[in-house]
């Protein structure tokens, strides 16, 4: 019932549809798209209510298909903390209708990252939290413009968004690993043949001269000997 009522209200107000698309950000920086973040390009000179908030809508594909414009900001259906388990859009990133002028400087970086706040995860006083994205999606996006008296605008929804996924590790089990495996197995035997061919290669090479292995034998030429006979001999012709 109370789903009704709040489409009932949008009506009533006066919902402004426009043709405006969220995109992804054509910029040269790196990371556009991550494992739980993304970044659009800002809705430059797209609203005219000069009174407006500007929310950032993010919705899984039962979201939507179900999301009310009479959304307000900081109610628990559409807190970030419920997404996606207990609700299927949040609504986050609200800005004024100023912050997104037709006329930007050439070095302003023109683009908003979706999920880049880590510090208010699971803190449900901070129900719009910019919080990182909890799976790859796909998740939608649009832009919803609030005043006192409701919503008044409303983007389209964008293209499904999908996030960078993580790649499994190859199972041992599989082609990989069982080529893996082969690997290990060769390079053990190279090795073990390498250390075969070393060990022949120095009991080729060192013999017992060259390596200073086997027993000792002095040159006889290079040992002197002394006869100590004839210094008796002397002693005795002085008695």
């Amino acid at each position: 019932m109370r789903p009704l009522l709040l489409l009932l209200l949008a009506t009533a107000h006066g919902l402004d549809t426009l043709k405006y698309k969220p995109i992804l950000a054509k910029s040269s920086l790196g990371g556009l798209v991550t494992g739980s973040t993304f970044v659009l390009e800002q809705p430059r000179c797209i609203f005219e209510d000069n009174t407006a908030s500007i929310w950032l809508v993010v919705a899984t594909a039962a979201g939507k298909e179900h999301f009310n414009d009479s959304a307000q900001p900081g109610m628990p259906e559409w807190s970030f903390q419920r997404f996606p388990t207990n609700t299927s859009s949040y609504l986050t990133l609200g800005a004024m209708w100023y912050h997104y002028p037709c006329l930007t400087p050439s070095t302003e970086i023109t683009v908003l990252r979706v999920g880049s706040e880590t510090s208010c995860v699971d803190d449900t006083s901070v129900p719009n939290c910019n919080g990182p994205l909890p799976n790859p999606g796909p998740f939608w996006v649009k832009f919803l413009a609030l005043n006192a008296s409701g919503p008044v605008a409303t983007t389209q929804w964008s293209e499904p968004i999908e996030l960078m996924r993580a790649r499994p590790i190859p199972s041992s089990s599989g082609a990989g690993g069982g080529r893996s495996g082969a690997m290990i197995t060769i390079t053990a035997i190279l090795s073990v043949l390498l250390a075969v061919l070393l060990a022949a290669l120095l009991a080729t090479l060192c013999s017992s001269e060259a390596c200073g292995v086997g027993s000792f034998r002095p040159d006889a030429a290079s040992i002197r000997r002394y006869n100590t006979h004839h210094v008796y001999e002397q002693q005795a012709a002085r008695l």
